[in-house]
């Protein structure tokens, strides 16, 4: 029998509440950049895109956040931080992932040996450096990647945040 696609589940699969997890985090981080950049920026046309482009990431992120109660639910720990170090520590990640999934798509799209292999040099300084940070927070404990319901309620507290933050 086929299975319907019609019906919604009563809880979400592991690999899908991490992809969403991965989207909130990543776009919460975005939207408090755009609306510290916001501030700054004098041109009307450009102010519009950018309060479109808050506007869009904010109804993504509301929309996402409606999934985080389906995530599957191995234990709880609600603790929270007050500090910026896990902001600045996961957008210097989101920027590292960003910058390996780039250099592995251009290296696909280049023909020439020698810049094939400058980029491939630059792809793996990029993945050690992720290692690094990911290293740093993990032992911070500011990406609890073991521990699903801390990382899901770490996304809930930025998002909030980024939400919440004024333009």
């Amino acid at each position: 029998m086929e299975q319907s696609y019609s019906r919604s589940p009563q809880h979400l699969a592991w690999h899908e509440t991490m992809e969403i997890h991965e989207l909130v985090a990543f776009q919460s981080i975005g939207l408090i950049k755009l609306k510290k950049a916001y501030r700054e920026i004098t041109d009307p046309e450009l102010k519009d895109l950018y309060r479109q482009s808050i506007n869009g990431i904010s109804k993504n992120i509301r929309e996402l956040l409606h999934f985080y109660p389906m995530a599957p639910k191995p234990e709880r720990n609600d603790e929270e931080r007050n500090d910026n170090l896990p902001f600045y520590s996961g957008d210097l990640l989101g920027l590292t992932k960003t910058s390996v999934r780039n250099y592995a798509i251009a290296i696909t799209e280049t023909a020439t040996p020698s810049l094939r292999n400058v980029l491939t040099q630059q792809l793996l300084r990029a993945i050690d450096t992720h290692t690094k940070i990911y290293n740093y927070m993990y032992k911070r404990g500011y990406y609890p990647s073991y521990n699903l319901n801390k990382l899901l309620n770490n996304d809930v507290n930025i998002a909030n945040k980024a939400l919440s933050t004024p333009i």
